[in-house]
């Protein structure tokens, strides 16, 4: 993959700066989009080291015209993008006496609607160079609803059941379409949960198996770790009420 042009949004923190820092590493270019790139530092200490590689685009995904305006500029800067990887997300943990429509409401703009948003961007364009290769974040909480994640795991389980029905339309249009569903990976976002998490991974190693992953295009879900994503994947298959049995536990 030497040589590439990569878009990752969502790549101010986290698993998305660490995607960064690793591609630009490797010999890659990188455009990096989050709301205000400027307000990051370690984007920007990265751009000082990588000031002809690394590309800085402010992006809202929960605004179509900041999606419209962040990818015509993204485009622009190499004359195109090999690979458009979405990391945004957003996160909070809420039970139903929690529930509150205005956050669940913003997570869906980030989460899913953000991630739709994008698309309708990005595809023409891939279209028209004749090839493309896109890539979700989503999480394994995309698998089974999760007590407390709901609202966090609903637009993720959207976006999942979005990308299997879009990608054999893809296909024909020789775009590439990969899901990636991990598990618990040590960010701001999960700092916010109280309880212990298995198989906790920081986020370069999460970043390692990512690009791994996105090496092989084919394959359209990149999953990990492998124990957590088999037991929760067994939650999709069971009668709900032995699913529901178990996952009462966590409450």
């Amino acid at each position: 993959m030497s040589g590439q042009t990569l878009w990752i949004i969502g790549g101010s923190s986290g698993i998305g700066l660490s995607l960064v820092a690793l591609y630009l590493k490797k010999g890659h270019r990188v455009i990096a989009s989050a709301p205000n790139t400027q307000n990051s530092k370690a984007l920007n200490d990265l751009k000082s080291e990588y000031h002809s590689s690394l590309h800085l685009v402010d992006m809202d995904v929960s605004q179509m015209q900041s999606v419209k305006e962040a990818t015509q500029r993204a485009w622009s800067i190499y004359g195109g993008v090999d690979v458009a990887l979405y990391n945004a997300g957003i996160y909070e943990k809420m039970g139903v006496d929690a529930l509150s429509f205005k956050s669940v409401s913003a997570i869906c703009e980030v989460n899913y609607l953000g991630a739709v948003r994008f698309l309708t961007q990005i595809v023409p364009l891939f279209k028209k160079q004749g090839r493309g290769h896109i890539a979700f974040n989503v999480s394994i909480s995309s698998y089974f609803g999760l007590p407390f994640g709901g609202a966090y795991s609903a637009p993720k389980a959207a976006l999942l059941n979005f990308c299997e029905s879009i990608n054999p339309e893809l296909m024909r249009e020789n775009i590439h379409l990969q899901v990636i569903n991990h598990g618990f990976v040590k960010t701001r976002l999960t700092q916010k949960n109280d309880f212990k998490m298995p198989q906790l991974i920081e986020p370069d190693e999460a970043a390692q198996k990512i690009y791994e992953g996105l090496q092989r295009p084919q394959k359209f879900e990149i999953k990990f770790p492998w124990l957590l994503t088999r037991l929760i994947g067994v939650l999709r298959i069971l009668p709900y009420a032995l699913a529901f049995k178990i996952t009462k536990k966590a409450l």
